[in-house]
């Protein structure tokens, strides 16, 4: 059992983009601890494969087609799972897209709105709707899904380095803002592992396979992040970040900030060109 699952009998979670990747790692390794789950994503078909696996775990499923940029239904979709649960103790806001690879310039605008509406908006919108009634329970904890991207700051990334900085941000302003109310705050920075992030990759063709590349030679799994994470939100971890390649950035650029941006951008240059 995980000590997160100690800490909330009630075990009610709400998961975005639980049809692949980290999102489903998470909701079957919950699913163990027989959590009851509202899950969701925009691809009916994973949802469905991601429900039955919770089932055959000893979890319970909550289905929910939701697009987490579009904030009337979010609303929607928050109301009818509280209504079934009765709360919430766990929200993940794991949804997010890479976006668009290529020069800032280059991106069209309406690729700009379509990233920040899903990968920050999608965060504000999760927080927003369920905030309150972990304020009114006095309890909750909320788990924001970011990346290195949001302090490494790469080229050619600059919509998922922008989204996953202000998802940072965001958490750090309410660690201390709910901390009063009894609610605890997370937020990941990993770099890459297995995963689907690039699967809605817009931008330049070569940039794009490369970023698939780099993600199917990691020898890291979803299911590996999914435990380190909710281990690390037992112990009430705030920043997590792994795995190793992300710690040396982080504390590189704490304490040498010039020479971490050299870095980056001699890596860079090596992994586009």
């Amino acid at each position: 059992m995980y000590r997160i699952t100690a800490q909330f009998p009630y075990k009610r979670a709400f998961i975005t983009g639980a049809a692949s990747g980290l999102g489903r790692a998470l909701c079957y390794e919950l699913a163990k601890d027989r959590w009851t789950i509202g899950i969701c994503d925009i691809d009916p078909n994973g949802l469905q494969q991601t429900a039955d696996t919770i089932e055959q775990l000893g979890g319970k499923p909550i289905i929910f087609d939701l697009d987490v940029a579009d904030a009337p239904d979010y609303e929607l979709v928050a109301k009818e799972f509280l209504q079934k649960t009765g709360g919430i103790d766990l929200l993940v806001n794991n949804a997010g897209i890479a976006g668009y690879s290529g020069n800032m310039e280059d991106c069209p605008i309406t690729d700009w709105q379509w990233i920040v509406n899903i990968n920050l908006m999608g965060v504000v919108h999760g927080c927003h709707y369920f905030i309150p009634t972990m304020k009114q329970q006095g309890f909750g904890y909320i788990l924001n899904i970011a990346s290195a991207a949001g302090f490494a700051n790469a080229p050619n990334m600059s919509g998922y380095n922008v989204t996953k900085a202000g998802v940072i941000s965001l958490s750090e302003t309410l660690f201390n803002e709910l901390k009063p109310f009894g609610i605890d705050v997370s937020v990941t920075m990993t770099t890459f592992f297995q995963t689907n992030i690039m699967q809605h990759s817009k931008g330049h063709p070569d940039r794009i396979k490369r970023g698939h590349q780099l993600i199917k030679e990691s020898n890291i799994k979803a299911k590996t992040m999914a435990q380190l994470m909710l281990k690390a939100c037992g112990n009430k971890q705030f920043a997590q970040i792994y795995p190793f390649q992300s710690r040396f950035l982080f504390n590189l650029k704490r304490f040498t900030p010039g020479l971490f941006r050299w870095l980056v951008g001699k890596v860079a240059g090596r992994v586009l060109d």
